[in-house]
């Protein structure tokens, strides 16, 4: 049976515009981290065998979910890997606004395992939206292709 996805994406002209869901926002945060993946390949086809661990701070939670997406496309570009498994541990304010602290888990790309869907070249603030309501949070946001 097919897992429920906590995200969609949204119509736009050139790239992919994503709106992920959660019942709070570490949530999805994590879901936000699956769906940019998605663009990339079948993350199903990903397995979770190597753990990793990410930190980022930033001002506002807007430019923390910039800085979350932007470590793991970066890590992913440097790394060789593919990450289909995210657990954020702690989202919190701080004194100089937010950190985010977080396991991922993935495995290294692999062409005959791991089909290629988009590039994703960069992570935008356009049209970036952080919606809380009492049960359900929801991030959009752009992803360059």
């Amino acid at each position: 049976m097919p897992k429920k996805r906590n995200f969609e994406f949204l119509e736009h002209m050139a790239d992919a515009y994503i709106a992920a869901y959660g019942r709070n926002l570490a949530e999805a945060f994590e879901n936000a981290a699956v769906a940019m993946f998605e663009v990339m390949t079948d993350i199903e086809k990903v397995n979770p065998e190597v753990e990793d661990y990410v930190e980022v701070d930033a001002a506002d939670e807007y430019a923390l979910l910039y800085n979350w997406l932007e470590e793991l496309l970066v890590r992913s570009e440097v790394k060789g890997m593919l990450y289909s498994k995210f657990k954020v541990s702690e989202l919190s304010r701080t004194a100089n606004g937010f950190r985010l602290k977080a396991k991922i888990w993935g495995e290294k790309f692999s062409p005959e395992r791991h089909p290629q869907k988009v590039g994703v070249k960069a992570i935008t603030y356009h049209q970036m939206e952080i919606n809380k309501k009492p049960d359900k949070t929801t991030v959009k946001f752009i992803l360059d292709i």
